[in-house]
């Protein structure tokens, strides 16, 4: 739970100076009772703070302002315990920078129809003063999620606890800096696009980092330290030495930990939370030279386990992808099952089992191996050299889950997630790397269709426990586009969904 340990989501209970001290006492007194409860369920990992009551424009534009300064605050919950007359809100609306979750809720859970009467009545008037407050979001157009139920219920704790994760993650966003070690390769259009953009809509910053600049750390990496680091290795992993024999397993085994130091070091000194790599940028070119810095292949290695540890990586020049890691790894925290980047890599069209096998090089993180990794040396001829290579090796847990990419489109960003099934592969004895193999929901083909269709990227951000719930969420905050793939997908429907899509966002730039 580190990453929310400092958060806060701010709690604003709407009412007004009709009702008399009394009631709004009553109106601290129950609003106390609920963040407390809710607090304490568990439920929601990002802690609520009550903010006391608003009663006029005054102070519902002091207090947004207030939450907008307040590094610590990640998001707003209002709730209307009373009539609160939304004019009074208009400007705090207008002034709110932060997420916001509107709770249709209410202190009692049921009417005490033997008791109920008119003070009962003015006191709990949630049913009136939540539509109210309703109305002024809808008619200001202010992006929020509205959560329906009572305080108590796990269902509606856990609708809030899921927008505080991904209100966590958009406050990470604005204060990632992803650099890139190369650029984007190969002239791949999908994991390219407008990296200006890409800030001001999402916050990510991204910045080219020269290889050369990076081969100074990796000059200054000691033995020390590298020995430190491969002690390390024992400790975690399993070791395996198949064809590269001891001598030069351990030489490799070596390399791929200055590389890790070399990179830690970078992302520390530059405050940077992300980085892509690409194979055909690995520093001096001529590896035979007696004069060379450079990496022997990509980092592989490095980048299995600095993702583990929520550092965003995106391979070959991906800067997309690898932010969007980052975010799934802070929403994730505290969550059961491991993330990870993730790439299409091969189709199984064997009847019944038809499936895609999710791999890359070398870069899967082992949140989401099944059991401990075997750290094992082998050739990868790939990029600029040809060369033995330190890697992670395993296989994914099995399971639903749900990977998620980031496209530009030229005239937006699109959010594309798509529900899958892991399974078990069979043995590839002749393939050490790490791997999943999953089958696209609803099935292989309308699955596969659908993905293809929405313009969506071979590299993935994936989760198990990171429902589609998250990223509407994400994109509501955001006013991102979100198209989602699911066991309910159907290539007709999923098609018209394109087409209307289409021309809602050319209408909404031709408005502009």
């Amino acid at each position: 739970m580190k990453a929310f340990e400092n958060l806060e989501i701010w709690w604003m209970s709407g009412t007004q100076l009709l009702y008399g001290k009394q009631i709004l006492g009553q109106v601290d007194v129950h609003s106390n009772e609920m963040i407390a409860g809710i607090n304490a369920s568990g439920n929601v990992p990002v802690k609520i703070v009550y903010k006391g009551t608003v009663k006029s424009s005054e102070e519902a534009e002091q207090l947004m302002k207030e939450a907008n300064s307040c590094a610590n605050c990640v998001g707003v919950i209002t709730w209307m315990h009373t009539f609160s007359p939304a004019k009074m809100w208009i400007k705090g609306l207008q002034a709110l920078q932060k997420p916001l979750l509107h709770f249709h809720t209410q202190f009692n859970a049921e009417i005490p129809w033997s008791e109920i009467d008119m003070d009962f009545m003015n006191l709990n008037q949630s049913a009136h003063g939540d539509i109210e407050f309703g109305h002024i979001c809808t008619r200001m157009r202010v992006p929020r999620k509205v959560v329906v139920g009572y305080w108590k219920s796990e269902a509606a704790q856990k609708q809030i606890g899921v927008w505080s994760r991904v209100c966590a993650g958009v406050a990470d966003a604005h204060n990632t800096r992803c650099l890139m070690f190369g650029m984007n390769m190969n002239n791949v259009s999908v994991t390219d696009g407008d990296r200006v953009e890409f800030e001001q809509r999402f916050g990510y910053h991204v910045d080219y980092y020269p290889v050369s600049s990076l081969m100074n750390y990796f000059k200054k990496v000691t033995d020390a330290e590298v020995d430190a680091l491969v002690e390390t290795y024992k400790k975690e992993y399993t070791i395996k030495i198949d064809e590269s024999g001891e001598e030069v397993y351990w030489e490799k085994v070596r390399n791929a930990a200055k590389a890790e130091l070399a990179i830690r070091a970078v992302l520390k000194d530059e405050g940077a939370t992300a980085f892509t790599t690409n194979f055909d940028d690995l520093g001096d070119a001529d590896i035979n030279d007696p004069n060379f810095c450079g990496f022997d292949q990509i980092p592989g290695l490095a980048s299995q386990r600095l993702m583990a540890e929520g550092i965003g990586f995106g391979a070959e020049g991906d800067w997309k992808t690898s932010c969007l890691y980052r975010t799934i790894w802070v929403m994730n925290q505290g969550n059961e099952h491991g993330v990870s980047f993730l790439e299409d890599y091969t189709l199984n069209f064997a009847e019944g089992q038809t499936s895609i096998l999710q791999s890359h090089m070398l870069e899967v993180t082992p949140l989401i191996a099944t059991n401990k990794p075997t750290l094992e040396v082998h050739v990868l001829g790939i990029g600029i050299r040809k060369q033995f290579t330190a890697r992670l090796v395993f296989t994914s847990k099995t399971g639903e889950g749900l990977k998620a990419t980031i496209v530009d489109l030229g005239n937006r960003f699109r959010i594309i997630t798509q529900q899958v099934e892991c399974i078990e592969p069979q043995a590839m004895p002749k393939l050490p790397v790490a791997s999943a193999l999953w089958v696209p929901q609803p099935t292989f083909e309308i699955g596969a269709g659908a993905w293809i269709l929405a313009g969506g990227t071979h590299h993935s951000a994936f989760g198990y426990d990171i429902t589609e719930e998250y990223w509407e969420d994400f994109a509501e905050i955001l006013g991102v586009e979100i198209l989602e793939i699911n066991k309910q997908t159907t290539t007709a429907n999923f098609l018209q969904n394109l087409r209307n899509n289409e021309v809602y966002y050319m209408l909404n730039k031709a408005l502009k």
